[in-house]
């Protein structure tokens, strides 16, 4: 099934319109066009609705806000919600700032957002108006381990549940629940921290998946997070001797480049819960 999903998407080469930030816009870009899709970035408030209506999708990330791309996310996002696109929110580093905080919770609450995709503590601040966010990395208190996946699986779908749209979560152990049902995940590497953007490559990603599957967006969801843990696996296999995360964050991309269905299928490590 997720492999389907992978295949879907080099199939009908979604375009998918990213107002993303700065510190990762061309590997969102190369991330795209690597499993198959097609990038458009613009975030001008005077272009984002003729944009948005050439797009199958769209992806908005908050990692580097200011005022004008605030307006263009929510002018894009309802064009998107009124041709009944696809949108994936980002909320990179809620919970840091009061304008990320803010800004995610007005894009949540007037988008009819298809996903929402973060780190634990991220979609901890927009479920609860909690959690620990340091920068944008996820705090060690809020992660997801074995121990805590029963009650992290029960807040996922719970969240999905009141927000309307399919959570997913990203880390050692990746959650993606629409509220009924629940993928874990545990494709990945821990290196993959070191690199900046793979959660930012995730959310293009995701967008294309959704994209090219508009039937089933839990199991398209589901299916790029696996690809890109898979990819950090495979991409770690190429390291050579004095590599390092520059290289690592290249091979990532080939791998997602090579990929198949039938190699997503063999390699996805998940349960439904």
């Amino acid at each position: 099934m997720l492999g389907a999903c992978l295949d879907a998407v080099r199939a009908s080469v979604p375009l998918v319109h990213n107002i993303t930030n700065y510190v990762t816009v061309n590997d969102v870009a190369n991330v795209l066009l690597a499993c198959g899709g097609s990038p458009i970035m613009s975030d001008e408030p005077e272009d984002v609705e003729d944009i948005t209506a050439l797009c199958g999708g769209l992806n908005l990330n908050i990692g580097t806000l200011n005022q004008r791309s605030i307006e263009a996310m929510h002018r894009a996002g309802k064009q998107a919600a009124a041709l009944g696109h696809p949108i994936l929110l980002d909320p990179v580093g809620a919970g840091a700032s009061a304008l990320r905080t803010n800004t995610a919770v007005s894009l949540m609450q007037e988008l009819p957002l298809t996903v929402i995709r973060g780190n634990i503590s991220e979609i901890k601040t927009l479920a609860l108006g909690s959690g620990t966010t340091k920068g944008v990395d996820a705090d060690v208190a809020d992660a997801v381990t074995e121990e805590t996946l029963p009650q992290a699986i029960q807040f996922v779908k719970d969240f999905a549940q009141r927000s309307k749209a399919i959570i997913a979560i990203t880390g050692a152990i990746d959650l993606v629940s629409d509220g009924t049902q629940c993928y874990v995940i545990r494709n990945g590497r821990p290196e993959m921290g070191r690199i900046t953007g793979t959660g930012c490559q995730l959310s293009g990603l995701m967008t294309a998946f959704l994209v090219a599957n508009p039937d089933r967006p839990l199991e398209a969801a589901a299916a790029a997070v696996a690809t890109m843990g898979l990819a950090g696996e495979l991409g770690w296999l190429h390291m050579a001797k004095g590599e390092g995360n520059a290289s690592y964050r290249t091979h990532i991309i080939d791998a997602i480049y090579n990929m198949t269905g039938e190699t997503l299928d063999k390699g996805a490590s998940y349960e439904l819960r």
